[in-house]
């Protein structure tokens, strides 16, 4: 195994800390584990995880549309699938090219939700999410300091490169 550079540390690090924030935003939301959720509005305990945000924090020209999806079941388990797999895909480093581009729509979505930004009149956290996650679609570091190399390797994912 070749010697890793700086560039390739950091985009591995990038990768691992958006990885654990979406894995930990999915923990917390399924067992309400006092963070961002309580244990009584988890999602196993029958919450919904889009209803506060999707209720309470939209604003602007796609809130209404956005408020319309709060508590919807599809809406429930495409976000916590979004974030389960987004989380393990980043944190084992494989199918970089679809989470980080998954990733980055999601990103999109969110930073849509709530237009303008509270704290800046055009860009917030997702869209520098949304960057990084370009970025990690790109680079591809799942491919040092995680399983990226046997990933793109395997049938499926050499059939559909999406996948890689």
């Amino acid at each position: 195994m070749e010697k890793l550079t700086k560039e390739q540390y950091i985009w591995a690090a990038a990768r691992f800390g958006l990885g654990w924030t979406f894995l930990w935003a999915f923990l917390d939301k399924m067992f309400g584990l006092g963070y961002a959720t309580a244990s009584e509005d988890s999602w196993i305990n029958g919450g919904s995880p889009t209803t506060g945000f999707l209720t309470y924090a939209t604003s602007g020209p796609l809130g209404g549309f956005y408020e319309s999806l709060a508590g919807n079941t599809a809406v429930d388990v495409l976000f916590m699938g979004a974030l389960l797999l987004l989380g393990v895909a980043l944190i084992l480093g494989i199918a970089n090219k679809l989470a980080g581009l998954g990733g980055a729509l999601l990103m999109m979505f969110m930073w849509t939700s709530r237009l303008p930004p509270e704290n800046n009149p055009i860009i917030d956290e997702h869209i520098i999410y949304l960057i990084v996650l370009l970025g990690i679609a790109f680079v591809q570091p799942g491919k040092w300091l995680g399983l990226g190399e046997w990933w793109s390797e395997q049938p499926l994912v050499r059939r559909f490169p999406i996948l890689e």
